[in-house]
């Protein structure tokens, strides 16, 4: 996705228009815990979601027209003693504090009111306006001596955390951190999932819990444009993200815009969450800016993907779905093929492109262990009804390598067709089983192997997690593995080799890179040490996938 490149104009921001700091302020509900406040018995008549409001500052006055005197966010303590008396006056007084954007109005009853008016009430309900009443009276003095204590220590604990939060992420952009260690770190700083998305909203990397994969990313592209409507919304209405919104801070630099961090529901942070959002932001564009023109964001979130499916770290097929298609890989009506391609260099941008080339995606992961390197895993989505024959095989695989010497060295393991995730992740580990057989002498690529044409390699995939299967692969082969620990020997190649050239030694022995009479000596002492003929048809076969088990381990 090429990132957007946004016309800078002066006094231009994406910041929200209400400061980040007010999120360090005290609430009214916060407020009113304050010992001070707590000594003249208050009541809350209007509260709620009201005494959510923050609070800026504790402002005295009795005045009629004290809302014309007010920036909002004031906290109002009065008596009332100059309160208009007529009931349409006192509506449109309580109207006028809650059009000045005050936090909410605490009255002193006693001396000018024996019960708050009903009038105030009426209209502090309608406008969401806490309206809180002290019992008893209190010295105003030591009221706003508390409270502005409380509120200045808040700031001073917020700038304390903000400094921290720039050291923080300011060492992450120097040290060139990748994005998905990046929104890693947001994550534990907020305490809060974290998802860092491109401006086609697809989900570059996440931090989330695995019980929420699943709910979260299904339709994540729906979720998203939604989510950033209703920021848009708050931003032009100047009303603070709540609680349960979502934040959303583009992340940009120099007037290009590369994508999203979006932040769900979580605790407060002492330094404010949107601070810290944008924090992280700044970190993320610095290194987008140092990548270039490398889309080093799909790179690594791609590979996590495909490395995770294949570890198995996915709570569950519907989580690892719902992640895969938020990541751009079409799943629902659409063909999967688990692909290793081994030796030649093969990046992500050139998959992608010869993907495309077949009407298709594919994401890119890293070498499987067992398999030497250079190697990939890929997983390639292609529409429902399009079959990967050799001919879209060996075009797909001349995308990937476009040099003479690496097609040549190119060799493309293929497991078999699936129409979902558990049947993907099935054809994953069979392409890895196929990728760890060894290449022939004098073969030259590209060269496609599939699972279809090796039947034990697909018997092994299927029964890999199967205990019988794996003692009967250390029951067959023990006397050779404590041999060749032990000796540094050579022995399961040599095994190995022979049974990939069944009937035919010579070829065995040059593929073991041994003389015939070594290589003989070597089968000699492999049936000693077994006890067994090895031109016997079912000991191979035997051995066969005692080896392919062992291999499918990465050993």
């Amino acid at each position: 996705m090429t990132p957007e490149r946004r016309e800078v104009r002066t006094g231009q921001t994406d910041r929200p228009t209400v400061r980040p700091a007010h999120e360090t302020l005290p609430t009214v509900r916060e407020v009113l815990a304050v010992e001070a406040v707590g000594e003249g018995l208050p009541e809350v008549l209007v509260g709620d979601a009201a005494l959510d409001a923050r609070v800026r500052w504790l402002h005295l006055s009795d005045s009629a027209g004290v809302a014309r005197l007010l920036d909002g966010g004031e906290l109002l303590l009065t008596t009332g003693s100059s309160w208009p008396i007529a009931g349409d006056e006192l509506r449109s007084f309580a109207h006028g504090l809650a059009d000045a954007g005050v936090a909410g109005v605490v009255l002193e009853l006693g001396a000018h009111y024996r019960a708050a008016p009903a009038e105030v009430v009426e209209v502090a309900a309608e406008r969401g306006l806490a309206l809180v009443v002290l019992h008893r009276e209190v010295k105003f003095v030591t009221l706003t001596q508390a409270v502005h204590s409380r509120i200045i220590s808040d700031q001073n604990d917020a700038l304390r955390a903000r400094d921290e939060v720039r050291e923080r992420f300011t060492m992450l952009a120097l040290r060139g951190s990748p994005a998905d260690f990046v929104v890693h770190q947001l994550a534990q700083t907020l305490g809060a999932p974290v998802v860092l998305e491109n401006r086609a909203h697809e989900v570059i990397a996440a931090e989330v819990p695995l019980a929420v994969e699943e709910e979260l990313f299904t339709e994540w592209e729906l979720r998203s444009r939604s989510a950033h409507r209703r920021a848009d919304q708050r931003r032009e209405r100047g009303v603070m993200a709540g609680s349960e919104d979502w934040l959303v801070v583009p992340v940009e630099a120099r007037g290009i815009r590369w994508g999203h961090l979006v932040v769900l529901p979580g605790p407060d942070h002492p330094a404010g969450r949107t601070a810290v959002l944008e924090q992280a932001a700044i970190a993320l564009a610095v290194g987008r800016l140092a990548d270039g023109d490398a889309d080093e964001w799909g790179r690594i979130s791609r590979r996590r993907l495909v490395d995770g499916l294949l570890a198995g770290r996915f709570a569950g097929v519907g989580g690892a779905a719902a992640r895969l298609e938020a990541a751009g890989l079409p799943l629902r009506g659409a063909t999967l093929y688990g692909i290793v391609a081994t030796g030649a260099a093969v990046t992500a941008e050139a998959t992608d492109v010869a993907a495309r080339a077949l009407r298709g995606r594919a994401i890119v992961g890293s070498a499987p262990e067992g398999v030497a390197a250079p190697a990939v895993t890929i997983l390639l989505s292609l529409p429902s009804g399009t079959v990967l024959d050799d001919d879209a095989a060996l075009a797909f695989a001349r995308g990937l390598a476009d040099v003479g010497d690496e097609r040549d060295r190119l060799i493309l393991s293929i497991g078999q067709a699936a129409d979902a995730v558990d049947g993907a992740l099935v054809s994953l580990h069979e392409a890895v089983d196929l990728a760890r057989g060894r290449r022939r002498r004098g073969e030259r690529g590209p060269t496609i192997r599939r699972a279809e044409d090796r039947p034990l390699v697909q018997l092994v995939s299927a029964l890999r997690g199967d205990h019988r299967i794996i003692e009967h692969g250390e029951r067959m082969l023990a006397p050779l593995i404590v041999h060749d620990l032990g000796r540094g020997g050579d022995l399961l190649d040599v095994l190995e080799a022979m049974l990939a050239h069944p009937g035919n030694r010579t070829a065995a022995a040059s593929a073991s890179h041994l003389s015939r009479s070594v290589f003989y000596q070597r089968i000699a002492l492999i049936e000693d040490l077994l006890g067994a003929d090895l031109d016997d048809g079912e000991t191979q076969t035997a051995l066969h996938i005692a080896l392919l088990v062992r291999r499918s381990a990465g050993r």
